[in-house]
């Protein structure tokens, strides 16, 4: 059977007020992590586009809440929303204060998300904000489907990307994906995941 293929992604929204964002009528898949883990990067390589979701130089970029639309040819269409970095020291305390009922608000009003995936990098594993988050989702009234990408992997060698995957798995003792934007290592496994969360199916076989 042929795996659906993309054929459109669009950006949709931006708004720092979840309650401005598009009426919520298809499913959503938020990406959450700290500043600098490659959030936009890897969204430009789940929707492969190559600019489709802005990337910066700079840290904690993204301040607001982005909104993409995908499609695909077996009909399915989602919402992929890239949510505001967290924990880079360097903003404003007002700024960072402004981050947390925005991210907040969003994952506890969204009736149809239905997974988040959280990113960290590799080389770090989840640090305190990661593990928060985590407590945060499973504490909502209808805990959205929590995933974790383990990104850029391609800073490893291959002999050393398994046992990396696999401390950071530890660490978490959660569903882990090694991602890399790069190579796109991880890509197709990830969206196997989410639509299974958008299907509300369970997917949870050690990697």
């Amino acid at each position: 059977m042929t795996e659906p293929r993309i054929v459109s992604a669009a950006f949709v929204a931006a708004s720092n007020d979840p309650g401005k964002l598009p009426a919520p009528t298809l499913a959503e898949v938020a990406f959450a992590g700290r500043s600098n883990v490659g959030k936009s990067s890897l969204l430009n390589a789940m929707m492969q586009r190559k600019s489709l979701a802005r990337t910066s130089r700079t840290p904690g970029c993204t301040r607001q809440v982005n909104m993409f639309e995908v499609a695909f040819t077996d009909g399915l269409h989602v919402h992929l929303v890239d949510l505001p970095g967290y924990g880079y020291a360097k903003r404003s305390r007002s700024e960072k204060a402004s981050w947390g009922p925005l991210l907040e608000g969003y994952l506890s009003t969204r009736s149809v998300l239905r997974a988040v995936t959280i990113l960290v990098d590799v080389r770090r594993g989840p640090e305190e904000d990661d593990l928060d988050l985590v407590e945060f989702l499973q504490a909502l009234e209808t805990p959205p489907r929590i995933l974790l990408a383990a990104t850029k992997i391609d800073k490893l060698s291959r002999a050393q990307q398994k046992p990396a995957i696999e401390k950071v798995k530890r660490q978490f003792k959660g569903p882990i994906i090694g991602f890399s934007s790069v190579t796109g290592d991880g890509r197709d496994a990830l969206w196997q995941r989410l639509r299974h969360a958008i299907a509300n199916e369970r997917s949870d076989k050690p990697e």
